[in-house]
């Protein structure tokens, strides 16, 4: 007859080492698989009357967030902003303010969608007026420094309109392209009615 303790010692060695293992990964990681536990979304930071700057190459201020409340969710890595005004500045150019009632911020900053209210604001300079261009959502990237809506866009110029649907806006070519739907009426500055 054989001596089956013998066989049997390595097998409960290695089951040993498996749980261990596995309990050891579990308090490593903080848990189990994400799949396994409810996702946590709940803020890990808050900030109350905040402002964010980001500067260029050359130490100028490139873009400027600034918000009653901003709050980061560490389940997905978003950043939810509560009243967001972001004013982008650039050399030589009137800056262009946009303010929101809400935005959510991509992991990096890479991404930010305006909702609810949009407003573009460049102001005037000199006798020519400012623009004003309200949609109901827009989708920043201020590293390239473009913008895009599908939504509905009303642009004024003193008293010239335009409105469309979607829009395209570059902020270093200076351009605001709008993409179906178009119409408008443009009125001459110094023009009598």
């Amino acid at each position: 007859m054989k001596n089956w303790t013998g066989q049997l010692f390595p097998l409960m060695l290695l089951g040993t080492l498996t749980a261990l293992s596995f309990w050891l990964q579990a308090i490593v990681t903080g848990g189990l698989e994400a799949s396994h536990s409810p996702v946590d979304d709940k803020p890990d930071a808050i900030a109350e009357h905040a402002a964010i700057r980001r500067f260029d190459e050359a130490g100028r201020v490139k873009y400027e967030l600034t918000a009653p409340r901003i709050a980061h969710f560490p389940a997905d890595d978003r950043t939810e902003v509560a009243q967001p005004t972001l004013t982008a500045f650039r050399a030589n150019a009137a800056p262009i303010t946009l303010v929101a009632k809400q935005a959510i911020v991509s992991k990096g900053g890479e991404t930010i969608v305006l909702k609810d209210d949009v407003i573009a604001t460049r102001p005037g300079i000199g006798k020519r007026p400012a623009l004003i261009a309200r949609m109901p959502d827009l989708t920043l990237q201020p590293e390239q420094g473009l913008a895009t809506t599908a939504s509905p866009v009303d642009i004024t110029l003193g008293n010239s309109w335009v409105r469309g649907i979607g829009a395209r806006i570059d902020h270093n070519a200076s351009t605001f392209e709008l993409q179906s739907q178009v119409r408008g009426s443009f009125v001459r500055s110094g023009a009598q009615p």
